[in-house]
């Protein structure tokens, strides 16, 4: 199991070849306004929050939860990537009784096509494999963006279904535990 603090954080962060998974820090704060107001980041995901809106939302120190990871490159924040619990009476699950761990990632711009994506939530899903073992995780993405359809392939999701949401094409996949 990972050393966990006695808030239920990681005692320490993540570490791939290339970047640190941490929690949030006030140092982020611009970076998560940016990723969430991004017109590019929310062209699959209902669109780019109103910088305004948000920037008044945002605490100075990010919130911070078990579970939420910021990506950091060389000191600066490039994304985030999430695992939550699914609620027990989501429509879409593999175990019956649902309640699935899901993973979520989004990076800046600036970041995407140098395979940070894949290197971040892969650490993640170690982690998830240690915290969670034998649990399947979960993963939903709209068809029309093909570079996450890339990233959940290079995971080793596999497709349970396509379903209409968001006036999109959606798709839902697992990864089952090794």
């Amino acid at each position: 199991m990972t050393d966990l603090g006695t808030d239920g954080w990681l005692a320490a962060p993540l570490r791939t070849g290339r970047l640190v998974l941490r929690e949030p820090e006030a140092r982020d704060r611009g970076a998560v306004v940016e990723l969430f107001t991004s017109p590019e980041v929310g062209t699959y995901l209902g669109g780019a929050r109103p910088r305004e809106e948000f920037e008044r939302a945002v605490p100075e120190t990010p919130r911070r939860r078990p579970g939420l990871f910021v990506v950091d490159l060389d000191g600066a924040m490039i994304g985030i990537v999430t695992v939550d619990r699914r609620a027990p009476e989501h429509p879409r699950r593999v175990r019956p009784e649902g309640q699935e761990t899901e993973l979520g990632y989004m990076f800046l711009p600036h970041a995407w096509g140098h395979g940070y994506a894949t290197e971040a939530c892969a650490a993640v899903l170690d982690w998830c494999a240690e915290e969670r073992p034998g649990e399947p995780v979960v993963l939903c993405t709209q068809t029309a963006n093909g570079a996450s359809m890339r990233v959940a392939s290079k995971l080793g999701f596999t497709e349970v279904e396509r379903f209409e949401e968001y006036d999109a094409e959606q798709w839902f996949g697992v990864r089952h535990p090794a």
